[in-house]
């Protein structure tokens, strides 16, 4: 027989809820353990626990309602899960911007007009250019003074 069977109260020495009354519900295996009361019901390694002289009847595998039944008896507390409350938040209004009005063309049309439009500039480039000057040897002369 061993100190760690079903139904005997233990400390928790260690982890996150260390401090705290639990119960052991169930065994697990070599060195481990299923707890419940005070901390959250879970498996734990008997390292972490110290076992306390009382007792409680519980059956193999009890749920958490024995548990809670029990340490009510007892006076102890019992950890409850607490249940998030979801704020509610104000719903999204989209903002619905004016469409501009645009007509469809025919996509033969189209096709035209940019076609036309590439053309057009085209022509422009080629008038935008600047000719080259070729200075005849008048002009050259009439630009530079004559030493005498």
């Amino acid at each position: 027989m061993s100190l760690f069977e079903v139904g005997r109260l233990c400390l928790k020495i260690a982890g996150r809820d260390a401090g705290r009354k639990c119960v052991i519900v169930e065994n697990v295996g070599e060195g481990y353990v299923v707890v419940d009361g005070s901390t959250r019901r879970k498996k734990v390694n008997i390292k972490h626990l110290e076992p306390l002289s009382e007792m409680v009847e519980l059956k193999d595998k009890a749920g958490h309602e024995d548990v809670k039944k029990a340490f009510e008896k007892l006076g102890l507390k019992v950890w409850d899960k607490k249940s998030k409350k979801v704020s509610e938040r104000p719903k999204k209004v989209k903002k619905v911007k004016p469409k501009k009005e645009v007509k469809a063309k025919p996509k033969k049309e189209a096709a035209k007009e940019e076609v036309n439009k590439e053309t057009s500039l085209k022509k422009e480039k080629a008038e935008k250019k600047p000719e080259a000057k070729t200075e005849t040897k008048a002009e050259k002369e009439v630009e530079a003074p004559m030493e005498a």
